[in-house]
């Protein structure tokens, strides 16, 4: 429970950030390790709850109350053993996951949480220092195999149990490298890449294989990989964009929120990208439509491109300062956030509706928008709707504009139309968070591409779960632990 009277003497300390001045000209972690001291004093807020809220608020279920105390105790190596207990990745959860965890801190009813993210970031940050972070290898192999197709957080996380329970691991990855939505999703601003690539070492010490460049059900059907193979687990994220119907959508510079990131993260690997193929925001008038993690990745991008302007519009009226009582304690507060790339310079926008794009020889040079206002809930549904205000039809410069306005379910063409598994009324593959069985047998889903667009958190603790339901499966039995025994 860290010191017993810690939240009562200490008060919370953010994760402190790089100058803007000095981390908008690179492309490195925009956020600093604090004094191990620090971190202490912030663990030591960790309060003798009783019922400890954040271990339910995390998907993971991280045993949260524990680590905090060993990490004020100085005892960072049985924190690592703890904090691994539920989290395969802690180092992916601890820089991009948005910490529900820290939302449900019963010492945020009345003060601000404790620092968990910061926390957990430290006690992994220091494993791997330390050397504490080894190949975990089975004591003996089950001649079972699993082939994984994706190789995102939920694939990987999947991927790594699988193997540690003596089963034959392959992953399938349609890009050049592994990773998914942490090596092309999230700029290395965030998340730099070599964090992956060093647990993906791990990964391969332990017997998982890899086959890059691979799209299941292109390049390879999934009957030939069923021939093979005695389970397959599909972790193919949701990749399918929402787009934006209005006139003028086919004007050049019109673009999805993912072109434009993926390009970038492999311009930073040191791939060339052919000068025609290029989108760059240097010296334009970008406008980023969506306010969630993806427009605000493309916002924090622009502005390392050196962007005239960077302009991001939401469809939603902005969220109060503090936490909307639609969303009580300990639920994800509504409420208005600002990440370190907003932080970082551009304009908000927000209860604007996209009219149109207007362009000049084919390329688009404005964007008229109309503002809106709040309609009552519906009677029947009790959903809230707008309307556009009349006369509020504006423009604004735009030579590049971004589609951020998130996915609506996985990409069809490929291993879902190849092996013609059912879908759920969203269009994701239909799948239950039990055995996570889909309709064809031996064929298991997890993470966004069951779930829908979600969290780096909730894809981890999909693929945990989904890896324990194909050992039981193989094996009629399991060794790997659900999330249930923690919480």
């Amino acid at each position: 429970m860290g010191k017993v009277t810690g939240f009562l003497e200490v008060g919370r300390k953010d994760t402190p950030y790089r100058p803007v001045e000095e981390r908008v000209r690179d492309w490195h972690e925009v956020q600093l390790d604090p004094p191990v001291e620090d971190v202490r004093q912030q663990a030591a807020r960790c309060m003798d709850c009783g019922i400890p809220f954040c271990n339910t608020g995390c998907p993971l279920g991280n045993i949260i109350p524990d680590w905090n105390d060993f990490a004020y105790r100085d005892k960072w190596r049985e924190a690592l053993e703890r904090l691994h207990s539920t989290n395969n990745f802690p180092e992916f959860t601890g820089l991009v996951c948005p910490a529900p965890c820290e939302a449900a801190c019963v010492l945020g009813i009345n003060q601000a949480p404790v620092t968990i993210k910061q926390i957990e970031w430290e006690i992994i940050r220091r494993g791997w220092e330390e050397g504490w972070v080894a190949p975990v290898r089975p004591e003996r192999r089950s001649g079972r195999s699993v082939a994984v197709v994706g190789s995102g957080p939920a694939g990987l996380a999947a991927a790594q149990q699988l193997s540690r329970a003596g089963h034959t691991v392959t992953v399938f990855e349609k890009s050049d490298r592994v990773g998914g939505l942490l090596r092309y999703g999230i700029p290395d601003f965030k998340l730099e890449k070599w964090i992956i690539d060093r647990r993906l070492e791990q990964l391969r010490e332990e017997g998982v294989l890899f086959q890059t460049g691979v799209h299941v059900g292109v390049d390879l059907s999934v009957a030939e990989i069923r021939r093979h193979f005695d389970a397959v687990l599909l972790c193919m994220g949701s990749e399918q964009p929402r787009d934006l119907a209005v006139p003028g959508r086919e004007l050049a510079g019109v673009h999805f929120a993912m072109e434009f990131l993926a390009q970038n993260n492999k311009r930073v690997a040191g791939d060339p990208i052919p000068e025609a193929e290029a989108l760059l925001a240097t010296g334009k008038h970008v406008v980023v439509l969506g306010g969630g993690d993806t427009g605000s990745d493309c916002v924090g991008t622009s502005h390392r491109h050196g962007a005239k302007s960077v302009t991001s519009i939401e469809l939603l009226q902005r969220p109060p300062d503090q936490r909307d009582t639609s969303t009580p304690w300990p639920s994800w507060p509504l409420m208005f956030r600002s990440s370190s790339s907003h932080d970082e310079g551009g304009t908000r926008d927000f209860a604007v509706a996209t009219k149109a794009f207007l362009g000049e020889d084919g390329r688009v040079t404005r964007l008229r928008a109309v503002r809106l206002r709040d309609l009552p809930p519906d009677p029947k549904t009790g959903r809230a709707g707008f309307e556009e205000i009349p006369g509020s039809e504006f423009e604004i410069p735009a030579d590049l504009v971004l589609l951020a306005m998130g996915f609506v379910h996985p990409v069809h063409r490929g291993a879902i139309e190849d092996i013609g598994v059912k879908l759920d009324p969203r269009g994701n593959v239909a799948a239950d968070t039990r055995s996570f069985a889909t309709s064809e047998p031996g064929v298991f889903a997890a993470g966004d591409c069951r779930r829908g667009q979600s969290l780096v958190v909730w894809a981890t603790w999909e693929g945990r779960e989904a890896a324990r339901a194909v050992d039981l499966y193989l094996m009629n039995e399991s060794r790997l632990q659900s999330r249930d025994a923690f919480v």
